[in-house]
């Protein structure tokens, strides 16, 4: 049980093209977001369609797939685990950050 301590699953539509690095020694990242939609129905039977994004990074040979394959719009399925960051913005306050770190990824659709 200790693999499902912390792990995220999605499925969804990518925001747009991902923002690839390259650091030294071949280490490549990327970044991007992804748009998981839910619809239900609310008390008055109207259906209900909500977006929700989340930020996902990945590295080395998943990052290389991205770059490779994945473009604005293109549905994958990821499993990765939650992580979470703060920085000091540019006016000194604090913001923090959720990304899922991406281990496995899957392309879907055409």
């Amino acid at each position: 049980m200790n693999a499902l301590k912390n792990k995220v699953q999605l499925i969804g539509h990518t925001g747009g093209e991902a923002e690839i690095k390259e650091f030294g020694e071949g280490k490549k990242k990327a970044s991007l977001t992804l748009a998981t939609n839910e619809t239900y129905r609310n008390d008055k039977g109207e259906k209900v369609e909500e977006t929700q994004w989340h930020r996902i990074i990945a590295w080395g040979k998943q990052a290389d797939l991205i770059e490779k394959y994945v473009t604005k719009g293109k549905e994958i399925a990821i499993e990765g685990k939650l992580t979470y960051r703060s920085y000091d913005d540019k006016n000194g306050e604090k913001k923090y950050i959720t990304e899922v770190v991406v281990s496995d990824l899957l392309l879907l659709g055409k």
